[in-house]
């Protein structure tokens, strides 16, 4: 078992995709190594097509490495993606529930933690509205109260705000921050975007272009919420935009 002072521990990691058209092995991630501690907020940052999001689907048991291997303590584990991934036959405060259904858990017990999760998220006299009926900042926010109902210790994001408009992903993420910063569960987000990573993350770590190797991490100590326009910060974009570029 990982270190109890740890969630994740990724150890001597690599992996490769058979391509059958060509009958090659692409190479996605390269001896990667790193550890993260229980409640830590940590990005995931490197070149687009690099092997994070490969990394965070063998991080959640979706992959397996072809070398190495993946320790972790997590005991409950939700993930949120990009393109929402909510189901379009069921109404908001369905989808929030599916989970805790799937889980046995008694209705009476899900009424109260799905009419919660929806407070919490912003989305209060919603709650019987379909997918089709949601702009796509309310159908994040429904992924991201499906993900936190179930109450896990670990937290998985592929580039959960993408998708979204720059005020829109602005405003979720500092919802999300507020809701983490009353229970931070250990969260591991993939993003290729600097400032996003520096405003959410106590930590960031910096992977190399494809195959993804660490090539650096860093840790960031800044009061939040984060002043986006302080000289610290873009001190802070600079450098790591520097270190990304320079592969």
């Amino acid at each position: 078992m990982p270190n109890k002072e740890n969630m994740i521990v990724v150890e001597d990691v690599s992996h490769r995709f058979y391509l059958p058209e060509t009958r090659t092995h692409l190479p996605v991630a390269n001896d990667v190594s790193f550890s993260i501690p229980a409640q830590e907020f940590v990005s995931l940052v490197g070149p687009s097509g690099c092997g994070k999001s490969t990394l965070l689907k063998m991080i959640a048991g979706l992959l397996t490495p072809e070398h190495g291997r993946i320790k972790s303590n997590a005991k409950k584990m939700a993930m949120i993606f990009q393109n929402f991934a909510i189901f379009p036959w069921l109404s908001v405060y369905q989808n929030i529930e599916f989970g805790l259904k799937m889980a046995g858990v008694p209705e009476k017990k899900r009424q109260k933690i799905v009419t919660e999760n929806i407070a919490e998220v912003g989305l209060s006299g919603n709650e019987d509205k379909y997918p089709a009926e949601l702009s796509g900042g309310m159908k994040q926010r429904v992924g991201i109260a499906r993900a936190l109902a179930i109450s896990p210790d670990l937290l998985l994001m592929d580039e959960p705000f993408s998708s979204l408009d720059a005020i829109t992903a602005e405003k979720l993420r500092t919802d999300l921050l507020r809701i983490w910063s009353k229970n931070p569960v250990t969260v591991i987000m993939v993003t290729h975007l600097v400032e996003e990573a520096i405003e959410v993350s106590d930590r960031i770590i910096l992977f190399s272009d494809r195959p993804a190797t660490v090539k650096k991490e860093y840790r960031i100590d800044l009061p939040r919420p984060r002043n986006k326009r302080s000289p610290e910060f873009f001190a802070l974009v600079d450098e790591i935009t520097a270190n990304l570029i320079q592969n």
